[in-house]
């Protein structure tokens, strides 16, 4: 919801944190997330842009006065347990603790906006009401499709991309909902690997020792950010595309081992693994292949 974005900005870096209601996870335990600046700058942009224009558009139309269980937000709490405090139309008061509030009820839950009452849900479709989680399947359908309609051949879209052949399916971007999360997995995993070998120089073998007790390894930690209980959940499935190549030459940066040893560049990593493997697609080299007008 619009009050759950990112406030809190963390020391010395350029990322924000916020809190993941429990209730709409799939254990049903809430955790922390973490946002860039410049992403939450986007959101932004969004709110004040397209998501202003969407409940404006509502609000003239009515649409807002014909939801029946509205529940107007009249105060959210902080702290560690926070709760949220509404009346409904009746004006009966109810209220419940933020993290136990699923999907269903978010959906009923508005905040009083410039131009009267607007849904607290974030993200709105166009008609200005919260946009239900499964329709992110056909947002992200649409734009696969998009990118078909400008790379593919009509004769090359017409064969189902399961049958098409291994060079027409890698000139176009394919990417359901939930790749998001297994890229999410995949960049923390070579970017933490890329800082637990960076930190070992310089220490000692019990000092080695004492930062990955104290740290952990990069597949515990990536396990941790993504919520699973066994790290072996996050190698089975959520890092399946690389399972087949040793970790080793996975994010190994260089031969030589010492202060002086060259590190290869994040965007290398991603470049050299999307060769390996099958299962992961750089954007990059998709999108260096497109034809340029003019050329």
């Amino acid at each position: 919801m619009t009050f759950e974005l990112p406030a809190q900005r963390l020391q010395h870096g350029r990322f924000q944190h916020g809190q993941l209601a429990g209730a709409v996870t799939r254990s049903k335990n809430g955790r922390t997330f973490y946002t860039s600046l410049d992403a939450l700058g986007q959101v932004e942009t969004y709110v004040q842009s397209e998501r202003a224009w969407a409940v404006k558009r509502a609000q003239q139309m009515g649409r807002y006065e014909r939801v029946a269980q509205m529940r107007l937000v009249t105060k959210v709490t902080r702290g560690r347990a926070p709760r949220v405090f509404w009346v409904d139309r009746d004006g009966v008061e109810g209220h419940q603790y933020l993290t136990h509030l699923g999907w269903r009820e978010r959906q009923l839950l508005f905040i009083e906006g410039p131009e009267g009452p607007e849904p607290a849900w974030l993200w709105l479709t166009e008609q200005g009401l919260p946009m239900l989680p499964d329709r992110w399947n056909t947002v992200f359908t649409t734009a696969n499709l998009r990118c078909e309609e400008a790379l593919l051949t009509p004769a090359e879209r017409e064969v189902g991309r399961n049958l098409r052949a291994a060079e027409v399916r890698g000139r176009t971007p394919y990417a359901p909902p939930h790749s998001t999360r297994h890229s999410f997995a995949l960049y923390m995993l070579i970017v933490l690997n890329q800082l637990m070998e960076a930190a070992r120089f310089g220490l000692t073998a019990a000092d080695r020792r004492d930062f990955a007790m104290l740290f952990g390894d990069p597949w515990w930690l990536v396990k941790t950010l993504l919520g699973h209980a066994d790290v072996e959940t996050t190698k089975r499935h959520y890092l399946a595309p690389v399972a087949h190549l040793q970790l080793e030459s996975i994010l190994a940066t260089a031969e030589a081992d010492g202060p002086d040893r060259e590190v290869e560049n994040i965007d290398g990593v991603f470049a050299r693994l999307a060769k390996e493997s099958a299962g992961i697609q750089d954007i990059d080299v998709i999108v260096d292949r497109l034809p340029v007008a003019g050329r």
